[in-house]
């Protein structure tokens, strides 16, 4: 049966579950994102894909700074919702919001908990070379993302898949699963399961430190950052190109067989050493550059010599 939600998410992953739960007749009552963000060359305000969605479908949308107010507080529970879906909003609910709908917030989280809890689930997964990732429908309670679970759904990570192919990937299956829960939800039978005190990880958020690349690491954990950072921030090393050290992202390896010193560029192809083994940089940018080039292409264009060291 048809429920009357309240929807609140920001980025492009929530898109898709919006305009599922519209497509399936629901009354969304309101759309909660976040606040229109100077964005572009021009630094215009520009809103978040989760509010351009819903003036498409002519949802009523919101952007309180805080949820925290007494008045934030009343006018959400005067939506009088059933229920309402958090998918990627990037605010914390306080308890007057998570008790406000007749059952609660069901959230959308981007992992198969209680691996990969709080704000990089996605990313983190393909850095710690995870084999499987996954999205679970979650009551949402007053912990990161410690409330239980009603139903996941898994998505493998293949060798070499990057970050932003993994939230592609899991953005369907998670619009599909959050209709089933409401589905579920709607006929009386949606149950929810504790999650385990075992295997708890968290996926905190990425470090500018983080970027850069360490060559003195082993092959395989240079590769699945590389991946796990593409296409944001990206991960980067540092070279001279004619005009002293520029930077260049890397936005896609794999692993590679060579050895040296690490960071040194074997071949004319993009193979470089790392601390065991080697990677080939299969996809390259370089900094204030919108295009992309192969790892050969880039080795050409640079004129960058077998021995030459990378920082």
């Amino acid at each position: 049966m048809p429920m009357r939600v309240v929807f609140m998410g920001t980025p492009d992953f929530a898109v898709p579950t919006l305009a599922r739960l519209a497509r399936d007749g629901h009354d969304i009552a309101a759309v909660y994102t976040r606040a229109p963000a100077k964005a572009g060359r021009g630094m215009s305000l520009r809103p978040s894909p989760v509010h351009a969605q819903a003036d498409t479908l002519g949802i009523p949308v919101l952007t309180p700074a805080s949820l925290r107010t007494p008045e934030a507080v009343e006018t959400f529970a005067g939506h009088w919702a059933d229920v309402a879906v958090v998918v990627a909003y990037g605010m914390l609910l306080p308890q007057a919001i998570l008790d406000a709908p007749q059952h609660g917030c069901l959230n959308l989280h981007g992992s198969l908990l209680p691996r990969w809890r709080g704000a990089a689930p996605i990313q983190r997964a393909v850095m710690a070379g995870d084999a499987e990732s996954g999205v679970g429908v979650m009551q949402m309670e007053a912990g990161l993302d410690t409330g239980p679970v009603a139903l996941e759904g898994k998505v493998l990570i293949r060798p070499g898949m990057t970050a932003g192919e993994l939230h592609d990937a899991l953005m369907p299956v998670g619009a599909a699963l959050m209709s089933e829960a409401l589905e579920r939800l709607g006929r009386g039978d949606l149950t929810f399961t504790p999650q385990s005190a075992e295997g708890v990880v968290y996926a905190h958020k990425i470090g500018n430190d983080e970027a850069r690349i360490d060559w003195s690491r082993p092959a395989a954990e240079v590769a699945n950052r590389i991946n796990g950072l593409s296409p944001f921030p990206g991960a980067f090393f540092a070279v001279d190109l004619g005009k002293g050290p520029e930077r260049v992202k890397v936005l896609r390896a794999s692993r590679g067989d060579g050895a040296a010193a690490p960071g040194t560029l074997l071949d004319a192809e993009g193979l470089v050493a790392c601390g065991d083994g080697a990677i080939r940089l299969l996809e390259l940018r370089r900094a204030g550059k919108s295009g992309s080039a192969s790892g050969a292409e880039f080795i050409r264009g640079a004129r960058l010599a077998p021995g030459s060291q990378l920082g």
